[in-house]
């Protein structure tokens, strides 16, 4: 099931919007003006199919339409000014589907109060870049600003709404969010706020993060997971190796020839793995075989190996896969800086440079000192291979953030072998025309009303 069509209707109050989505190339393209509703169209969508209802109360507009490519839609529709002053908040979900009666979900507006009894301890959780400071008093991180408990109640009121909502969502509204999976990449994606604390007993406390460095820490675990089941995988096999030697009927079927290129080949991807950091060099027993060497007795025994090794290393397939592509588009574009970037189990990200500086002695950067411009690339490349399931609607705002207009004129090819590769669908909106080059034809214009 994938979305085949979207539209709104009195976006701002002045906008009507339709957007038809590339379904063969997975690509589609919005672009316009700014203030006609390109972020907003994105925010809506995300914010229906995770849940987060606040969006669709702060964005004004009359009717959000999705269509999906089995005929069936999903709208929702804002109460107009004229209905009763009880349901001007009100959002009605209408799901419909050929030769079937619709269904409806009504969301209803239900405002906080500061006397209503509820746990505020809770708040430091559900709002980041909260932290609270005294028994009635908060400190919001991101703007330095200290808040009462009315402030905060006011100003997260939609936010602490989708989290505290009382509504249980209706079996096919939950059904309908299992089959579409959206991820909105946003346009500030360089800082992240994190929640720490040194002890179990100790409170925690939120902290800005820089992104760069936690999906370094990420990918690092990834790897080392893997690993750990590729060493199990191999204690198992290794530990039946030889019984299974014994057992093994004669092979007839399998040439000489057919053997040292199967060799040769689990050689290759070994060296490969060693290459983007999932495995050691130590790991790399080269495995040279002779003309003279095989014979029949041996040749049973290493169409065993052959067998053991590739389920062995087919535990690294999809990383490999995903580091190897990060790494080649990555290092092309580094490469204009000094730059070169490989992977390792214990770091995730390995930065470093040619470059010979006079203040420095050191060969090795962290990913923080890397530039606003190469840490939105590699985070957003990250966040497409690694943090995005398959089959998945991508929203992506802005990707030309910071970007050099080399890169972005590169970025529409990347994202096409990331699509590929991780079986992904995209609707990105952009005001560059660089990152567009010559496929408009995967574009869709935002227009105003004719005056």
């Amino acid at each position: 099931m994938r979305i085949k069509q979207i539209s709104v209707s009195g976006l701002f109050g002045i906008f009507d919007h339709v957007i038809p989505l590339n379904l063969d190339e997975r690509i589609t393209i919005i672009h316009g003006p700014n203030g006609f509703g390109k972020t907003a169209i994105l925010r809506i969508l995300n914010s229906f199919f995770n849940s987060r209802y606040a969006d669709l109360r702060t964005i004004p507009f009359i009717n959000f339409r999705v269509g999906f490519d089995d005929s069936s839609s999903v709208e929702i529709i804002k109460n107009t000014d004229n209905a009763e002053e009880s349901e001007k908040n009100n959002i009605d979900f209408k799901f419909s589907k050929p030769d079937s009666e619709p269904a409806f979900f009504y969301l209803r507006q239900v405002k906080i109060r500061p006397d209503i009894d509820f746990p505020i301890s809770i708040l430091d959780n559900l709002i980041p870049g909260l932290e609270q400071i005294a028994p009635r008093k908060w400190l919001y991180l991101p703007t330095g600003e200290p808040l009462s408990l009315e402030d905060v109640l006011e100003r997260f009121d939609n936010l602490l709404l989708s989290s505290l909502r009382s509504q249980e969502d209706p079996e096919w509204l939950e059904r309908l969010k299992s089959n579409i999976h959206i991820r909105l990449i946003e346009s500030q994606r360089l800082l992240n706020v994190a929640l720490n604390r040194s002890s179990r007993t100790e409170r925690r406390t939120p902290s800005m993060l820089s992104t760069v460095s936690a999906y370094s820490d990420e990918l690092a675990k990834l790897m080392q997971d893997k690993f750990k089941e590729y060493g199990t995988i191999s204690q198992s096999l290794d530990r039946t190796f030889p019984v299974r030697v014994v057992k093994q009927q004669p092979s007839t079927d399998l040439t000489d020839e057919q053997l040292r290129h199967q060799l040769n080949e689990l050689e290759a991807t070994r060296s490969r793995l060693i290459e983007v950091g999932l495995l050691d060099k130590d790991e790399d027993a080269e495995f040279q075989i002779q003309p003279q060497d095989i014979d029949e007795s041996t040749k049973n025994a290493l169409s065993v190996y052959v067998e053991d090794v590739e389920k062995k290393l087919s535990v690294f397939a999809e990383i490999a896969s995903k580091i190897d592509l990060l790494r080649k588009i990555i290092n092309n574009k580094f490469a204009y800086s000094y730059k070169e970037i490989n992977f390792s189990k214990e770091k995730g990200f390995v930065v470093t440079t040619s470059y010979n500086s006079p203040l420095s002695n050191s060969k090795t950067l962290l990913p923080t000192d890397l530039s606003s411009g190469e840490q939105h690339e590699l985070v957003l490349l990250y966040e497409l291979l690694f943090k995005v399931q398959p089959n998945s609607l991508v929203l992506i705002d802005e990707p030309e953030l910071s970007l050099h207009v080399g890169w972005q004129v590169q970025f529409l090819k990347d994202l096409q072998d990331i699509t590929q590769l991780a079986d992904l669908n995209i609707l990105m909106a952009t005001h560059s025309p660089d990152i567009i080059q010559d496929r408009w034809d995967l574009t869709v214009e935002l227009k105003g009303p004719q005056k």
